[in-house]
């Protein structure tokens, strides 16, 4: 017996060691380390003379001029330079000055300091539009290059009360002035035990990085959104049966996890709320790290009963709850020179859980072996996690990624439990119902007694039975859950997909036309949108060059006019222009800067939408009026139509992006993307004016673009 016993626990532990080599290989296999830059600055100069940037983006790695203890500007250094020569302190970035030593002297993690890195380009270079990719820099700084201000995050200061902390990535775009870029960064902190560059900056082609950037967020918002569905998904099982509290646990911590990765990454909470608190961001970061091994630990212990003993238990609450509550009521100074201790405390929670879980699978628990491989997949992220923010790793952030592998398998774990639950419910009902068919059977000529004994079971096998439909139920409503969000995934693709199997099939051949001109619509429509969102998110990141110019608004309108008049005419509409009282005023009165392309664009979308809009005799009016507000003289352009109108409450959300008009007996032909008037609100704000709308909902609308003239001492 104790030789099978002793083989057992060997075949168990061969299994355990696989999972942990099976976890840490696939953790660093999706997770690899990324490349080391291959050209480092030294004393403040960075030669990148020999690699073309522009298509191979660069890590700013080396030395950097060092500046302790003074926020200087790019006027100041030069000044310095031009007195005193050359500089000579210098320090390693990425890095962060705590623990550098300055004049025998150890740096603690407060303080301020200006950095400055000059890069010397290619030939190929010179001419292109470059951009830097910023992280977060702990934890305000302003970034000048060629000594123009393109960079700003937090207020820079140099004492706490002055300065404002604050964490986000940015994209910057400049244009290099010649074979040579100066970099000048203020970085201030008195609000976390690191201070300084303690990440990556990376320097390329804008196009380049701008594709790398949004490939970065798209992968944070997929993992975002997978863990907060999860979570919100076992919450409400728990809700649907809060007999079992594996769910609850479970959801909890997917949930809160979720919202984390809102906080690191590329911050996606700071990019959709650039206003919130850094304070709070802060804590809460730290208060899911601190809460999330007693809340794992609460699940392991409800899938596998017994697996967490009683006393740590107890510790596991004290010492978290603890640990919350310094974080809850102390400044982030404090707390953050804690992280050493939550990353063991989390740690420790996670080893035991595992010590746990190989005592379970000894036993042969149903699950425990594949919970073990998975739970090291994630104790490798965090573990990796905790040492990256310590600048001891060379792996970026991978904890979001690791806990969603994590939660997918627990999903397929907590998925098992139902189905066997399900699955011993019939197995259950139906052993009942041939026992209680065979006792009538045997049991028709017994004495009453033993008939209302069998009517008792009978009764107890309906409540069970009772009960079982009521989960089938409760299963069936989960299902069709699923169903209808996967039938809002598939269908626009389901619905050209079954025209293009019923033309390859000749269901009905004399329809194939039909068939054809709908797919290919579909396909123009949707081409024609990708189009405008790439044309929109140009507009959106600043990517599209203006060529502004004086021009005569009065000439401008006869020259649009006399263009589509004929386009507008040909609708069955009347086209008017009104400029007279503009006119009467003088043409020097209503000269604007702007770039008739865009402009025209514009007008082009606002009549287009009016034709769109309008019966056959309707009419489509164009006028100008020059006002003056504030000592501002602005030439505001109107665009008048007879169609259905707007309803007054949608005017303020007309300009979003993929917003259109919904109202009742809306003709089925007039279709759009909704991206028309988003693109002519980005085009006149460049042009420093505004635009807007009216409408009663009845009769017509009536769209104002307001643009600046230029004043007498410009011209």
């Amino acid at each position: 017996m104790r030789g099978i016993l002793r083989f057992g626990s060997r075949k168990i532990l061969l299994y355990v060691a696989a999972a942990i080599v099976v976890g840490l290989v696939a953790s660093y296999a999706v997770i690899p380390a990324p490349d080391s830059p291959k050209f480092q600055s030294e004393e403040g100069i960075l030669d990148l003379t020999q690699v073309r940037i522009s298509e191979n983006p660069q890590k700013l790695n080396g030395e950097w001029e060092f500046y302790w203890q003074e926020l200087l500007s790019p006027e100041d250094i030069q000044n310095r330079l031009a007195r005193d020569g050359s500089h000579g302190r210098w320090i390693h970035i990425p890095s962060s000055w705590l623990g550098y030593r300055l004049d025998d002297q150890q740096l603690n993690g407060t303080g301020f300091a200006t950095y400055r890195l000059v890069i010397q380009l290619s030939e190929q270079d010179r001419n292109e539009r470059l951009a830097l990719r910023l992280p977060t820099i702990f934890h305000a700084y302003k970034l000048w290059v060629n000594g123009e201000l393109l960079a700003e995050v937090g207020v820079v200061g140099q004492d706490k009360r002055s300065v404002t902390p604050q964490l986000a990535t940015r994209l910057v775009f400049f244009q290099p002035e010649n074979d040579t870029v100066e970099l000048v960064m203020q970085v201030s902190n008195f609000h976390h035990k690191r201070g300084g560059i303690t990440k990556f900056i990376e320097l390329g082609g804008s196009d380049v990085l701008t594709v790398k950037t949004h490939l970065n967020i798209a992968g944070e918002m997929f993992v975002t959104t997978s863990l907060l569905l999860i979570g919100i998904y076992h919450l409400l099982l728990f809700v649907l049966r809060r007999k079992d509290r594996a769910p609850l646990y479970f959801g909890l911590f997917t949930l809160l996890f979720g919202i984390r990765s809102l906080l690191v990454g590329e911050h996606l909470l700071t990019q959709l709320w650039p206003a919130f608190p850094w304070e709070i961001q802060f804590k809460i970061e730290y208060l899911t790290l601190c809460s999330g091994g007693y809340i794992i630990t609460k699940y392991s212990n409800s899938i596998f009963p017994n697996s967490v003993s009683r006393w740590f238990r107890l510790g596991s609450e004290i010492v978290t709850g603890a640990l919350c509550l310094v974080v809850a009521v102390s400044p982030a100074l404090f707390y953050t020179k804690l992280l050493t201790v939550i990353g063991v405390v989390v740690v420790l929670h996670m080893v035991y859980l595992m010590v746990g879980l190989v005592q379970s699978a000894v036993r042969r628990m149903e699950g425990a072996l594949f919970f073990l491989l998975v739970s090291m997949v994630a104790l490798v992220t965090v573990i990796n996690d905790f040492l990256y923010f310590n600048e001891s790793s060379p792996i970026g952030n991978t904890s979001p990624l690791g806990l969603l592998v994590f939660t997918i398998a627990q999903m397929f774990l907590l998925s098992s439990r139902f189905t066997r639950a399900a699955t011993n419910e019939e197995r259950i009902a139906r052993q009942l119902q041939d026992a209680n068919n065979k006792l009538t059977e045997m049991n028709m000529n017994l004495e009453q007694t033993v008939l209302e004994r069998t009517q008792a079971l009978s009764v107890a096998h309906d409540d069970l039975r009772s009960s079982y439909d009521q989960l089938l139920l409760s299963e069936q409503g989960r299902k069709k859950l699923l169903a209808y969000i996967t039938h809002d995934l598939r269908l626009p693709l389901s619905s050209m997909l079954g025209y293009v199997e019923a033309v390859r099939d000749r269901v009905k051949p004399e329809r194939d036309e039909q068939y054809l001109k709908y797919i290919r619509d579909n396909t123009i429509r949707i081409n024609r949108m990708i189009e405008e969102l790439s044309f929109l998110s140009h507009l959106e990141t600043g990517q599209v060059s203006y060529r502004m110019e004086p021009v005569h608004i009065v000439h401008f309108l006869r020259g649009f006019y006399e263009q589509y008049e004929l386009v507008v005419r040909d609708a069955g509409l009347n086209f008017m222009l009104d400029v007279g009282v503009a006119e009467d005023q003088g043409p020097g009165s209503s000269v604007v800067e702007l770039d008739a392309q865009r402009l025209e664009q514009v007008l082009f979308n606002l009549v287009s939408n009016a034709m769109k809009f309008s019966s056959r005799g309707g009419a489509v009016r164009i006028a100008l009026a020059v006002k003056e507000e504030n000592e501002i003289r602005n030439a505001i352009i109107s665009v008048q139509d007879t169609g259905m109108g707007i309803p007054p409450e949608q005017l303020e959300q007309i300009f979003n992006r993929n917003y259109r008009v919904d109202r009742p007996g809306m003709e089925n032909g007039v279709e759009g993307s909704g991206l028309g008037l988003a693109i002519c609100r980005e085009i006149v704000q460049a042009h420093g004016g505004t635009v807007r709308a009216e409408s009663d909902g009845e009769t017509g609308s009536i769209f104002y673009v307001s643009l600046p003239c230029i004043q007498e001492d410009r011209r």
